[in-house]
């Protein structure tokens, strides 16, 4: 056998060995998630197969697809989706303007407080969505911080109409996403080399471009997982809506934890959970393939 022949061999048990060890490390993880995770979505999905039975509040024993298609047949449901979908992608590029100069003033400067900024930046998720929201309840009430501030300075004489309204569903869920999309940015300008931004200025360029034609394209998967992880978060936002949007205000979340809590109807309230996972895939995959598309150009 040549030498060429057993330095083959020899990378190949190295490279399976190398496999079984990477196996072996994601293994547990990947067991945990399966039983965890994939477990319940299972039987919630059984679950949303099944029959409600409203004069006796329970679940019975079916195989039918009656609940998605009451969900897509209801202008009420169908208007609520249409409402989320709309509040998750105006937070996402409200989270990416402002969030996008901020990460870039972090992870270019060059003091030495910037771990105090980044822990500016992290500490509201110290605090729960519910803490939150309350807070802004205090700041946006008709007596609240906002308005007593404008009225005591005289500049208005009655006080916005901002609690339970889209606006402030808005400014609440924006402020939770926020960070996720800071830190997202950050983390990839960083990586960035500062020459390549001088180069371009040297040749020319104007900040605009420099950031449409440089900056943006090398900062694209800092973009696409920020905006994921915003997009996905506001999708599912329940504690925000709830308490700042009242009780006529609808996103999905609130109206699914009202189905499986208020009206106990489970295959309902399964099936809108399932309908809601599938619109914030496939939108995510979507917007992200554009992305990704547009960057490559």
């Amino acid at each position: 056998m040549t030498d060429t022949a057993v330095a083959h061999r020899s990378a190949g048990s190295r490279r399976r060995s190398e496999g079984w060890t990477a196996a072996a490390l994601i293994g547990p993880a990947t067991i945990f998630i399966a039983l965890c995770l994939l477990g319940p979505l299972a039987i919630l999905l059984r679950y949303s197969l099944n029959e409600f039975e409203p004069t006796r509040k329970m679940m019975v024993e079916a195989l039918t697809i009656a609940n998605y298609v009451k969900f897509f047949t209801d202008p009420y449901y169908t208007a609520i989706l249409g409402t989320t979908v709309r509040i998750a992608v105006t937070v996402t590029v409200a989270c990416l303007i402002v969030g996008f100069p901020l990460a870039y003033v972090v992870a270019r400067t060059q003091s030495r407080f910037k771990h105090l900024l980044i822990i500016a930046i992290v500490l509201p998720l110290f605090v729960g969505n519910a803490v939150r929201a309350a807070g802004w309840m205090v700041v946006f009430g008709n007596k609240g911080f906002f308005n007593a501030t404008l009225m005591g300075a005289g500049l208005i004489n009655k006080p916005f109409e901002i609690m339970f309204t889209e606006k402030a569903v808005i400014i609440g869920i924006v402020a939770v996403n926020l960070p996720f999309m800071v830190l997202s940015l950050q983390s990839v300008i960083e990586s960035i080399d500062r020459a390549v931004e001088e180069a371009a200025f040297s040749l020319g360029a104007t900040p605009l471009t420099m950031f449409r034609r440089v900056l943006w394209p090398l900062a694209m998967p800092g973009i696409l997982a920020g905006t994921i992880l915003t997009f996905i978060l506001a999708m599912n936002a329940y504690a925000t809506p709830f308490l700042l949007g009242g009780p006529l205000f609808k996103m999905m979340a609130p109206v699914i934890y009202n189905e499986f809590t208020q009206k106990t109807n489970w295959p309902f309230g399964g099936a809108i959970a399932f309908i809601l996972m599938a619109v914030t895939l496939t939108l995510t995959i979507a917007a992200n393939l554009l992305l990704q598309r547009r960057a490559a150009r």
